[in-house]
C-alpha cells in the first residue's frame, strides 16, 4: 500500500502520503494474533491510566465446540483459549485506540475492524453494531467486562 502514493509523489506532483496509524497487522502462527493501533501500555502512556478503559474476553469459538480433538488424552483446543480486547480513550468519547485478538482467522477478523477504527469508531459504535452469529467478530460487538472491574472475563457458552 505504501508504494501507491509514492510514485505520484515522486514523479507526478502528488501530495498523498502513506498513513501508518492504525495499520492492521496479523501474525500467522498456529493460534493467530491480530492487532490494530495502540497496545494497552502505549495507551496508558499516551492518555494516562484514568483515561484508558480495556474491554476483554477469553472465549472458545463456536466452531471449536464440535471439534473434540485430543492429543495424548488432552483436549487440543481448550475452553477460553482465544482472547479479544478493545482499548478505549475515555477522554475522547471512548474512541477505540487499540484492537487485539488471538484466535483463528485473525487476518480476516482484524481487517474489517481497521476501517471502523480509521473512521474514529467508539465503543458505542461497536456496541451498536449487530454481530453476525455465530462468528468470532461478533465477540467485539459484545465486549462488556473491563479489566479494571476485576470481573472474570472468561466466557461461559456462546
Amino acid at each position: 500500500r505504501a508504494g501507491l502514493p509514492l510514485g505520484p509523489r515522486l514523479y507526478g506532483g502528488g501530495t498523498e502520503k502513506m498513513d501508518y496509524n492504525l495499520v492492521p497487522t496479523t501474525v500467522f502462527t498456529p493460534l493467530e494474533y491480530g492487532c490494530i493501533g495502540m497496545s494497552e501500555e502505549l495507551a496508558v502512556e499516551t492518555y494516562g491510566a484514568d483515561n484508558v478503559e480495556v474491554y476483554q474476553s477469553f472465549f472458545k469459538p463456536l466452531e471449536w465446540t464440535v471439534n473434540h480433538e485430543e492429543h495424548n488424552g488432552v483436549a487440543h483446543r481448550e475452553d477460553n483459549s482465544c482472547y479479544s480486547k478493545l482499548i478505549t480513550n475515555l477522554a475522547d468519547n471512548e474512541r477505540v485506540v487499540g484492537f487485539h485478538y488471538v484466535g483463528p482467522n485473525a487476518g480476516e477478523v482484524t481487517q474489517g475492524f481497521a476501517v471502523a477504527m480509521k473512521m474514529g469508531a467508539t465503543k458505542a459504535d461497536f456496541d451498536g453494531t449487530v454481530g453476525i452469529h455465530p462468528t468470532i467478530s461478533e465477540e467485539f460487538t459484545q465486549l462488556s467486562v473491563t479489566k479494571r472491574s476485576g470481573v472474570d472475563a472468561a466466557k461461559k457458552g456462546c
